[in-house]
């Protein structure tokens, strides 16, 4: 069995750490978001607005762009080829808004032109969430079984298509930000002076992005030093 370090498994370090860390990036985002809400754009132009501008601009025709509830749900999928924009986002003038929308218009974008990891991410989708889903019931019977290390070797590797994914998410969510970016700086939704707290507002949601992935590593090296190799503990 597991060594208890007198009831204290010191590889809850990394999951500390990684808990601190999305806390951190949540929290960041959650403020910069609240401090670029209250700026409101000089074109006085909403989100939904904004979204519509930029998609005809793109010449995409084929998505429709839909206000959802919740906070910060705001999304693109491309299967049904909808946008859509949180109650925070759809309707206000705000510049945080307004970048929130580019950046999920960004991803209507790479949908539109191919954008090769975006259909990466989509067909990496089905197989993180199954992998991600059964990798600890895997190491468990695994471990029941005597500690066969064939069965808690395949449950870290199921585990580790989280990880893929997050990965791959990572250029995915920086390219759509990069391109809602250059758009806004046309001038026709935000001013030149409104575009810089644009980009602090995607920044710091692509850092959540970066936390989780650091996240879902550290959870990996926590099984990896548990159950990897010849770790069978008598």
């Amino acid at each position: 069995m597991l060594p208890l370090y007198g009831f204290f498994d010191p590889t809850y370090i990394l999951v500390i750490a990684g808990l601190l860390i999305s806390m951190a990036a949540s929290a960041y985002v959650n403020t910069t978001f609240r401090k670029y809400d209250k700026v409101q754009s000089r074109n006085n132009i909403t989100g939904t607005r904004a979204a519509q501008y930029i998609l005809q601009t793109e010449h995409i025709n084929d998505v429709g762009v839909q206000q959802i509830s919740g906070d910060l749900t705001d999304n693109y999928n491309s299967g049904n080829k909808m946008l859509s924009l949180s109650e925070a986002t759809a309707q206000s003038v705000s510049v945080a808004a307004i970048g929130v929308a580019a950046h999920e218009c960004g991803h209507a974008v790479q949908d539109h032109k191919g954008y090769s990891p975006l259909k990466i991410r989509a067909a990496i989708v089905p197989i993180a969430n199954i992998g991600s889903s059964l990798s600890f019931p895997i190491i468990l019977i695994g471990v029941l079984l005597s500690w066969n290390q064939t069965l808690i070797n395949v449950g870290i590797f199921a585990f580790s298509l989280a990880l893929l994914f997050q990965l791959v998410t990572l250029p995915v969510e920086f390219n759509a930000s990069r391109r809602a970016l250059k758009i806004l700086s046309d001038g026709n939704i935000l001013t030149a002076e409104e575009v810089p707290m644009a980009r602090k507002v995607l920044f710091a949601a692509a850092l959540t992005y970066v936390a989780a992935a650091l996240s879902t590593f550290l959870q990996l090296l926590r099984l990896v030093i548990l159950f990897g190799g010849n770790n069978r503990r008598n």
